[in-house]
């Protein structure tokens, strides 16, 4: 928590030295989504939360980084929260909201209590952090409202899964979803993108690059099982050793690129209904992931934004 703290006082006192005063900042239009208002301030505690909640230090040399990963996730969540207001569509699951707060406070070791005082500690309103997920979840519902009919699963595809898999594979996996080029580009754009995660770390590069939901997190999906993963995403993970980068699929949405991090054989205990209902809920998670970056897609273009520094 100390190291925490010290982070933090040098990003307030940077801002400060910039622009003379912390007041000052707060009064600083900084941009405008549709008609959200976004200010300094708001761009200065964005970067404490991804602080915070990435357990990350803080130095001169990545300050623009995090100004521009704050600046996307501000975008996203505020083109989300008109989309949200625009179906007047605000219903989302309580023990979802508690579960995530209490998994943010996880990723850094620390209990909920502890992740309050953290952020009360640094002069960031955990309120904010809190709004935060409740716009996510309101997304996530919004999704599921629009697109539930979509949800068709093959049963008799799980059904085969199932039978020729007695354990379980499971890859540890994060992803860079980058927008879509010509064909003739995309070559040089998966290039560009390897050099950048080279030189810069793929986490960091999935927060300032990625298209994707992952994004803000570093790209990262966490343990998945290979059965829930499509046939041709499959084939690459399964391609792809443990700590390397995957070959990129080209798909509607974008260009793909995954980093198999680990991967393990688990002798899954569950029966097979169990199991069956595991592997239809993850192919359902798959399909509405496709609707929700195809509709923020949408709503992105239908938004504008204006910057005023």
């Amino acid at each position: 928590m100390n190291k925490i703290n010290k982070i933090l006082f040098l990003i307030i006192a940077s801002f400060l030295i910039a622009e003379k005063s912390f007041s000052e900042i707060k009064d600083k239009l900084f941009m405008t989504i549709g008609d959200k208002a976004i200010t300094s301030s708001d761009v200065v505690n964005e970067i404490k939360i991804i602080l915070i909640l990435n357990n990350q230090g803080y130095n001169e040399e990545i300050k623009d980084k995090l100004h521009k990963i704050a600046i996307s996730t501000i975008v996203k969540r505020n083109i989300k929260q008109i989309e949200i207001e625009r179906n007047d569509f605000f219903e989302y699951n309580k023990i979802d909201y508690m579960n995530e707060l209490n998994r943010l406070a996880a990723n850094i070791n620390v209990d909920l209590e502890t992740l309050k005082n953290i952020c009360a500690s640094n002069e960031l309103d955990f309120k904010i952090v809190q709004d935060q997920v409740i716009v996510e979840l309101f997304w996530n519902s919004l999704i599921f409202q629009l697109y539930k009919d979509r949800l068709k699963i093959n049963l008799e595809e799980i059904d085969e899964k199932l039978k020729t898999n007695d354990k379980i594979e499971e890859y540890l996996i994060s992803e860079i979803l980058i927008p879509s080029v010509d064909a003739d580009s995309v070559e040089a754009e998966v290039q560009n993108v390897k050099i950048k995660i080279e030189t810069e770390g793929f986490d960091v590069v999935a927060k300032n690059l990625s298209i994707s939901e992952s994004g803000a997190n570093g790209g990262n999906l966490g343990w998945l099982n290979i059965n829930s993963i499509s046939d041709r995403v499959k084939n690459t993970i399964l391609n792809t050793s443990a700590g390397k980068l995957s070959e990129h699929i080209v798909l509607p949405q974008g260009i793909l690129i995954y980093k198999v991090r680990d991967k393990r054989i688990v002798d899954e205990n569950f029966n097979l209904e169990e199991k069956k209902n595991l592997l239809v809920n993850a192919e359902k998670q798959k399909i509405l992931k496709m609707h929700s970056l195809s509709h923020y897609d949408k709503a992105r273009r239908s938004v504008s934004i204006k910057y005023f520094q």
